[in-house]
């Protein structure tokens, strides 16, 4: 029938009895059996939780809507809770609980942040309404190969230049100067990206923001969204940093830095994209320096959850349209590259920067030498070094202070110096010219652009 079901879910787990057992069990696991199938095979599975569930229901739901191939979403209320044991269970057997079921399995101290419920909702009839806007992106009627087109009256060839952009403490007042060579010339300055995700999106339609409590997920933000009618999903790499909640561990930073992929949301881009394919195209807008590289993101899957990323763009059934809007370096660029996906249009902003490495490390550490020679050679420092060689010992001590002091700031000078050389040479139009990227495009161009590379891909 290729439509979803949808699971109203409230279950005490697997009867316990005087007369039936372990029969029981093997009923729930061909339950179980009958979800993997169905949602491998494609099917999706709709899940609201409708109050405290325990054992076999939270199983069910996992199996059915959190694994990386699954399509379906799970919607919570403050009257909901998943816990594998309840609470009494817990406490009579000497585990470890919380002062209630909601403590150990629900959607604000648990689910939603580890990122297992996709939505919450105020009440069962608002539970409904996130279905309802999902299935506004989402639904297929039998017979047909996507989602329909939605009428809109927001022009394709809108610019989104004027949009404003209201954050505080940000320089910008409007997404055009976001893009603008005057107003951020380098591309480093810090904005906000659902507010470019917004100035896109159809203004008529509705946007509906998937994970949005799962915690340490920042970076990532995952919509619903329609763009010149056309139900896609829309992901968004944020552009400014993220404060972090409590006490971040040492071998970590202190804040999720901006333009950055980090464990948490490589998953939740992951599974964004694997709950797209084969339903609706997925649009990128990436300021992405790659991914976080630290010791706490090493250790918390960062490898798996990026290497997810590749895996999902690889098996991507749809138009994707990839457009590159600030900056555009290191392992990010080969987890979406279009080489991975022969119907994969990639786009970029004019002003903005592509390759292997950003202009100041790689100035840093692959140039280094090149730094030094350049440092040591400069007059600056080559007078002082005369003078101070000649000097007498009071004087040449007092030389030698002001030697450091001017190598340290000639230095400086000389990184940024090769680190412009660098992204000079790796330019934009040099990727669009081996092939990496497509085509140049302004910010007016931006979501006629991108309406326009759906449509073809759609036909494709």
């Amino acid at each position: 029938m290729r439509v979803p079901l949808e699971w109203f879910a409230l279950s005490a787990g697997a009867r316990i009895s005087m007369t039936s057992g372990t029969e029981n069990m093997d009923w729930v696991a061909a339950a179980l059996k009958r979800i993997v199938e169905f949602t491998q095979d494609g099917g999706e599975i709709n899940i609201v939780v409708a109050g405290i569930t325990v054992g076999a229901q939270p199983y069910w739901n996992a199996e059915a809507t959190m694994l990386m191939h699954t399509k379906g979403i799970l919607v919570m209320t403050p009257d909901s809770a998943m816990v594998l044991t309840g609470k009494q269970s817990l406490d009579f057997s000497g585990g470890v609980s919380a002062e209630d079921n909601f403590g150990i399995g629900g959607y604000d101290r648990v689910m939603g942040p580890n990122g297992q419920a996709q939505y919450w909702a105020p009440n069962l009839p608002a539970a409904r309404d996130v279905l309802m806007a999902h299935y506004d992106h989402t639904y297929v009627l039998p017979g047909e190969e996507g989602p329909r087109r939605a009428v809109t009256s927001d022009p394709d060839h809108r610019d989104v230049s004027d949009f404003p952009h209201s954050v505080e403490g940000s320089d910008f007042t409007t997404v055009g100067e976001i893009f603008s060579a005057e107003h951020n010339p380098d591309r480093k300055k810090p904005f906000d990206i659902r507010t470019v995700m917004r100035a896109l999106a159809d203004q008529d339609h509705p946007v509906l923001e998937r994970w949005a409590g799962m915690a340490d997920a920042d970076t990532s933000a995952v919509q619903d969204a329609h763009i010149g009618g056309w139900p896609v999903c829309l992901v968004g790499i944020e552009s400014r940093s993220v404060a972090r909640r409590g006490f971040p561990p040492t071998d970590g930073p202190d804040t999720y830095t901006a333009g950055t992929l980090f464990p948490r949301s490589s998953k939740k881009t992951a599974r964004a994209i694997n709950a797209a394919s084969g339903n609706r195209p997925l649009v990128v807008l990436a300021n992405l320096s790659g991914f976080d590289g630290s010791p706490e993101s090493m250790r918390k899957l960062q490898l798996e959850y990026g290497a997810e990323i590749g895996r999902a763009i690889v098996n991507f059934d749809g138009p994707i349209v990839f457009c590159v809007i600030s900056r555009y370096h290191g392992g990010a660029f080969v987890v979406f590259s279009k080489a991975l996906n022969p119907n994969m249009t990639v786009l970029a902003l004019e002003g903005s920067f592509a390759s292997v490495l950003g202009g100041a490390p790689a100035a840093a550490v692959v140039f280094a030498g090149e730094v030094n020679k350049r440092t040591a050679t400069d007059p600056r420092v080559t007078a002082l070094q005369t003078r101070a060689s000649e000097a007498g010992a009071a004087e040449r001590a007092e030389l030698n202070a002001e030697l450091s002091e001017v190598q340290a700031s000639v230095r400086a000078e000389k990184l940024s110096e090769v680190a412009t050389e660098f992204d000079g040479v790796h330019s934009i139009q040099r990727a669009v010219e081996v092939g990496s990227v497509d085509a140049i495009i302004s910010a007016a161009e931006l979501r006629p652009s991108i309406i326009d590379a759906i449509a073809k891909g759609m036909k494709r």
